[in-house]
């Protein structure tokens, strides 16, 4: 590990040295979503409205192996949302000879590298707009880190033993303090992650979680930017996958443009997917809660909560074409009262294609 490390590091730092004159090798994946979709508030306003969503997203994988198998691998993705475009670079990963990698860069963190996927509704569905509700709506809520870090991935049958993988990831930034309320950044941060999967029969089990704890780089928060453990697991069957989730810990969050401390977060996520033929039916459902506080250093006194169910079906129409037909039911509270505006019932069909 130590000598992998060292390698990492003067890797890392020559990077872009002139006189490497060969190109790596370079491969791209891509797709476009086109679709309609539209929503029906509780509150009434903008009842039964809908409109054309589109989605583009184009990504470049660039590797290359050096002399002594060591893989290095970097890219970067391309995604036109319809409104607006976006860059999203990529760090680098080094992928060894055991087996291991080693992602350098925007490394991420390993709790949530390790949960297992979950299923739930697909398609282009849900109620957009600015809220104050910290309830979670996923099991890594508090995902987050600074850029400047490492995460690293062990090879299949860690410690011997068959089916498990483990992950250790750190970031460390220096962001500098800041008293603004708006203001809540992740500095040094800290994550571990644990993969497990069997067969039981016809069955596959997989189960994964862990933890993550991070610094919040705002004076004037008492709160750790991220306190968090999160677990799933799944059990595929033939064509049936059923799975559930769960997280729960603390964090600051920046909601509604202040820093708020949010306690007692707690999320449940379950579902069931079924592929027969070219179909596929996913169903999903999340229940979380939190309490908030502008105040630091004490709970909110009333509870926010989300809840969701969303549904989906997806036809292979032809190779790298797929229709999908989602819905989905939410139900937000903020400080114990339903948020109407925020809660209603919305739905998408569409097609995509990738390439």
């Amino acid at each position: 590990m130590k000598k992998e490390l060292l390698i990492a590091s003067a890797l890392t730092a020559s990077v872009g040295v002139a006189g490497i004159a060969e190109a790596a090798s370079v491969s791209y994946s891509g797709n476009h979503r086109n679709g309609v979709a539209g929503s029906d508030l509780d509150s009434g306003t903008a009842d039964g409205t809908y409109g054309i969503s589109q989605q583009t997203s184009l990504s470049f994988a660039v590797s290359e192996t050096t002399d002594g198998g060591i893989k290095i691998a970097t890219g970067f993705g391309l995604i036109d949302e319809g409104t607006s475009a976006t860059a999203n670079p990529s760090g680098l990963t080094l992928t060894f000879t055991d087996g291991s990698k080693l992602d350098v860069l925007k490394a991420g963190n390993a709790y949530k590298t390790h949960i297992a996927s979950v299923p739930g509704g697909g398609g282009e569905v849900g109620i957009t707009g600015t809220t104050a509700n910290s309830a979670p709506s996923g099991i890594t809520f508090a995902d987050t880190s600074d850029s400047v870090g490492f995460e690293w991935h062990s090879a299949a049958d860690a410690f011997g033993i068959d089916g498990m993988k483990v992950g250790v990831s750190a970031a460390f930034g220096d962001d500098g303090d800041s008293t603004t309320a708006s203001t809540s950044t992740a500095e040094t941060s800290y994550s571990v992650g644990v993969s497990y999967v069997t067969t039981a029969g016809d069955t596959t089990v997989t189960v994964g979680g862990g933890f993550i704890n991070a610094d919040d780089s705002n004076a004037n928060t008492s709160n750790d930017k991220a306190d968090q453990v999160a677990f799933s697991g799944t059990a595929a069957t033939g064509n049936l996958t059923v799975g559930v989730g769960y997280g729960s810990g603390s964090m600051v969050a920046a909601k509604s443009g202040t820093s708020t401390e949010v306690d007692s977060a707690q999320v449940m996520t379950a579902g069931v997917k079924y592929v027969s033929g070219d179909m596929t039916f996913n169903v999903g459902i999340v229940d979380g809660e939190a309490k908030d506080n502008t105040t630091f250093g004490s709970n909110g006194t009333n509870t926010d909560a989300y809840d969701r169910v969303g549904a989906s079906i997806d036809y292979v129409v032809a190779s790298g074409v797929t229709a999908t037909l989602g819905y989905r039911d939410e139900e937000a509270k903020e400080e114990g009262t339903t948020d109407a505006t925020h809660s209603g019932s919305s739905w998408y069909i569409g097609a995509n294609v990738s390439f």
